[in-house]
Parts: C-alpha cells; sequence; structure tokens
C-alpha cells in the first residue's frame, strides 16, 4: 500500500476514533440530562400533589382527581399512585395499572424516602411525606415522550455528521498525504535520474531542516562515496592495465626479436633471462594488485586473530635478510615490555606483514647502506613501529601523495617498482584502525611511524 493511502486511512481512523468518543459524551451528556430534568418535574409534581393532600384538610382524594383532571401543568401521560401508611390506595389515576406498583416498592419509598425506577415506557418518582397526622407514599410516573424524541433527533444528527466528517476528513487527508509524501516523491524522481554517468549529480537538500533534507544529505554523502569508489576503481584499472601491459609488450617484443632469425644459445639464454625477469616482474604485480584489492576490501573481525608485533617483526626481517643479503635491519625496544599483552594487537597476519615488508623493504632499497632501523615503543592503548632510514629521501610537495595508488616519486621513477606498496600499507594500517605518518628529507633518509591499536584496547 502506498505511504499516502496508509496516512489518509490512519489519519480518517484517528479523526474517526476521536469524533466517535465525542459524538458518545454528547449524546450521553444529553441523555443524562433529559432524565434529570424529567424526574426533577416528577419531583416538582409529587412534592406538590403530597403537600397539598397533606397539608391542605379540605382537599381529599375526590377533589384532587378533579383537580389534576383539569390541571394543564400534567406532564404527558401522567400517572399518580398515593398509598397511606397501611399501604392503601388514598388515590390512584393508573385506571390500567400501567406503572404497576407494589408492595416491596412502596417499603423501599419508606426506607429511602425517595426512589427513581423505569417501569416499561414510564419513568417513576416514589416520594415519601409525613406529618404529624399522616403518612403518604406517593408515586409519580410519566413518559417523556418530548425527551425522547429530542434525544432521537439528536442520535440522528450525531450520525450524519459523524458520517459526512469522515469522508471530508478522508479527502482531507488525501490531499494533507499528498503533500506530505510531495517532496519523498521529488527525492525519488532525482534518485532515478542518477546513473554511472552522471554520478555528480546531487539531490536538492532545500533550506529546511527537516527529515526529507536529512534524507536527501544522506543520499548526497553515499553518492559522494559512490562517485569517489568508481573514480578510484577506474583509475585503479586504467593503471593496472597499463603496469600489466608494459612487462607483457616487453616480453611480446623480445620473444618476437629472438624469433626473428637463428641465435646463439648464449643469446637465446640472455633472451630467457630478460623475459623471466619480466615474468618474475609482472608476478610480483599481480601479487601485490591482489593484495591491494583485498585490503580495499572491509575485512571481518572474523578473519582477525592475536599477533604479537615484535615476533612479526623479527620474522620479517630475517626473511628479507634471507632475500637480500646485503640488506641489514636493525631491531630495537626503546623501554621494557614487561606484560605481552603491551605487545599483542588484533589484525589480520598475512596483511600486516605485507605492510611491514614493504615499507622495510624499501627503506632499504632506496639506502645506500641498505639500512633500516626499526624502534618499538608503547602507548598506553597501543603500540608504535618507527622506521628509519638514510635513503634518497622524498621532497615535501610529494609527501601526501606517496600514499596514492600507482604514484611514484621523482627521486624514485629511475628505479624498478610500480608505486603500489605505500598505498597498499596505507590501506592494510587503515584497515586495521592504525595510524601512519611519514617525514622526510631529501638526501637524508625518511621516517615512517605506524600505530597500532593493542587488542582489547579502546581505539
Amino acid at each position: 500500500m502506498e505511504i499516502r493511502k496508509k496516512i489518509s486511512l490512519q489519519f480518517t481512523v484517528i479523526v474517526a476514533i476521536i469524533q466517535l468518543i465525542l459524538s458518545l459524551a454528547i449524546y450521553l451528556s444529553f441523555a443524562k440530562s433529559r432524565e434529570d430534568d424529567i424526574y426533577a418535574k416528577l419531583e416538582a409534581k409529587a412534592k406538590g400533589v403530597g403537600q397539598m393532600l397533606i397539608d391542605i384538610i379540605e382537599i381529599d382524594a375526590v377533589l384532587l382527581e378533579k383537580i389534576e383532571r383539569n390541571n394543564p401543568l400534567s406532564l404527558p401521560f401522567e400517572k399518580i399512585i398515593i398509598y397511606n401508611y397501611q399501604n392503601k390506595v388514598l388515590f390512584s389515576n393508573d385506571e390500567h395499572g400501567e406503572i404497576g406498583i407494589n408492595s416491596a416498592l412502596i417499603d423501599q419509598v419508606r426506607l429511602n424516602n425517595r426512589i427513581r425506577i423505569r417501569i416499561g415506557d414510564y419513568e417513576v418518582l416514589g416520594k415519601f411525606y409525613t406529618n404529624p397526622n399522616e403518612r403518604i407514599v406517593v408515586f409519580v410516573g410519566a413518559i417523556d415522550s418530548n425527551g425522547f424524541k429530542k434525544l432521537i433527533n439528536l442520535r440522528w444528527i450525531l450520525s450524519i455528521v459523524f458520517f459526512i466528517g469522515l469522508v471530508m476528513v478522508y479527502i482531507a487527508g488525501r490531499i494533507f498525504a499528498g503533500r506530505a509524501v510531495q517532496p519523498i516523491l521529488k527525492v525519488i524522481s532525482q534518485v532515478d535520474s542518477i546513473e554511472i554517468s552522471n554520478l555528480n549529480a546531487r539531490l536538492e537538500e532545500g533550506p529546511s531542516k527537516d527529515e526529507i533534507a536529512s534524507l536527501s544529505a544522506t543520499f548526497n554523502k553515499l553518492l559522494e562515496r559512490l562517485e569517489t569508489s568508481f573514480k578510484m576503481q577506474k583509475s585503479f584499472i586504467a593503471n593496472a592495465s597499463h603496469e600489466i601491459n608494459t612487462p607483457l609488450t616487453v616480453i611480446t617484443g623480445q620473444l618476437e626479436v629472438v624469433l626473428m632469425k637463428a641465435r646463439t644459445n648464449e643469446e637465446y639464454a640472455e633472451t630467457i633471462n630478460r623475459v623471466l625477469s619480466e615474468i618474475r616482474n609482472l608476478n610480483i604485480l599481480s601479487i601485490k594488485l591482489l593484495m591491494l584489492a583485498q585490503a580495499s576490501t572491509e575485512l571481518t573481525s572474523k578473519s582477525f586473530a592475536l599477533i604479537r608485533i615484535d615476533e612479526l617483526l623479527w620474522q620479517v626481517g630475517s626473511e628479507i635478510l634471507t632475500r637480500y643479503p646485503d640488506y641489514s635491519v636493525k631491531i630495537e625496544m626503546q623501554e621494557e615490555f614487561d606484560d605481552a599483552a603491551d605487545l599483542t594487537v588484533s589484525g589480520n597476519g598475512m596483511l600486516l606483514k605485507t605492510a611491514i615488508t614493504n615499507i622495510i623493504e624499501n627503506g632499504c632499497k632506496y639506502s645506500g647502506n641498505h639500512r633500516v632501523e626499526i624502534d618499538l615503543t608503547k602507548k598506553s592503548e597501543a603500540v608504535i613501529i618507527h622506521f628509519k632510514d638514510q635513503g634518497i629521501g622524498i621532497a615535501e610537495n610529494e609527501l601526501q601523495m606517496i600514499f596514492q595508488p600507482f604514484y611514484r616519486s621523482k627521486s624514485t621513477r629511475n628505479s624498478e617498482g610500480h608505486g603500489i606498496g605505500l598505498s597498499l600499507v596505507d590501506k592494510i594500517i587503515s584497515l586495521h584502525k592504525g595510524l601512519i605518518h611519514v617525514t622526510s628529507k631529501v638526501g637524508e633518509g625518511s621516517d615512517f611511524t605506524i600505530q597500532l591499536p593493542l587488542a582489547n584496547k579502546p581505539h
């Protein structure tokens, strides 16, 4: 069901309930007022008749009958029955016994002094009057035909007003709901018009600060993230295609050249070695691209484990020295770590190992002495790894760009590399809720600082 219809129906139901409650309150109030009015008249009549019969000696039952027969103030279908102290009828104009008074009712009047009862269509009031010489019980009954007609008319009026009001409320609700959902329909229309070709389009937020404006702002933030993601993806594909195409072109060219004519065994071996070198380079590139793609996704906490950073550093250092015997990696702890928890982080071991390896290899590769010094310190909630080399350094205007995929500084463009390593490091550290910072001076070297939150510590 459309929101517009839901709002209209809910609005109509709520107003209908309120209107029904008000109508019932009005009707019951009028009915109570009518009842109180008729009984007030009955009591006045009973009081008048009783006082005349008791207080005025000259009036007896015969004279009272004549008075009441010609009384213009008589109530509709009025019935009067008067009993003496022996429960004998002193006066009655109820010839057909329509209000049928019994001795139990008479005793109840004497006990309570006054009662109000309904007998058939008659509303009857019983009243007990006494004086030193007489004790009588007066019953006066009447049919409030005029009051009941007014009550029926009121019932019809309230019913008609109720149903007409419902129709009017439903129509008004439809109009109101239509205006209420119009901004939502506008947002839907704008969202439908956004495609891959125009991800730079944004929704109109408007000057108001209501929920619709908040929804539009949220959509705009989502579109910004999508646009950034698509741009990064497009740039990544373009750069990756270029980086992969370069060694493939070299391999293809070398093989085509060597096949143009017969070669000596030495020439074939030289060509195979060059091709093998390019294939290894391509293999390294593909591994880094896969790692970059993995680090660009959100890993779940299920893929994380507890990792001792000091053990990981020693392992990486040992593996690098095995591959590159001329490299030098020095690891020092600037303070004593009494608790293993101060060296334990929660993370993906393979990714963290890749990040540390990239930093160490870059430092050794671009340093004349091929040496990287690593200091390990701690804070109350994090472990800090400090990498220092004495390499070629990075220009200040390039420091903000070195973590971008496929970016290579001017000082490293003549060396082998793909510009993926530091961007991969940045993504891995961010994925582990850590921080990375770099300071560098051209010709003096670079300092990389990584801060990782300790396991079971606030991030």
